[in-house]
């Protein structure tokens, strides 16, 4: 398909664009301390394996595959999903979007905020992975 990388790239281009023009909360190491616990005990497999129905049902039809691994059953790749929420939004508040166009919204929305989640579709395993806040417009 002649083309396809060059558009990827230009949407690749877009989303760091718009990630820079927001403020980003990285909850990895949250993550990281959350899988321990798992594996030594202090937290149970059915603790961490606990999406709700309306966020699986989102990752079978919405959620963007990634090329990570679950990291609790290692059997399926996570897919990530994208909820911006905002005064401003309407009726478009708290619905799951495309990383890109969550992360459009939220930018363009100043005191919006973009959250993004990983999931298996496989275990029910959900994590925040990044939050992304729009700065508010200087007072004027």
């Amino acid at each position: 398909m002649a083309g396809t990388g060059a558009a990827r790239r230009g949407r690749t281009r877009l989303v760091g664009a718009t990630r820079r023009a927001l403020g980003v909360v990285d909850y990895t190491l949250a993550k990281r301390a959350l899988l321990r616990d798992a594996r030594i005990g202090l937290r149970s497999v059915t603790e961490l394996c606990d999406a709700h129905p309306e966020l699986m049902r989102a990752a079978r039809h919405v959620g963007e595959e990634t090329r990570s691994d679950c990291p609790v059953c290692g059997r399926e790749k996570l897919v990530l999903l994208a909820y911006v929420y905002g005064d401003t939004l309407k009726r478009e508040n708290g619905r799951v979007w495309s990383i890109a166009t969550a992360l459009r919204m939220a930018a363009a929305h100043p005191g919006s905020c973009c959250y993004v989640v990983e999931v298996c579709r496989r275990c029910s395993w959900n994590h925040l992975r990044e939050a992304y806040s729009a700065r508010r417009a200087a007072a004027g």
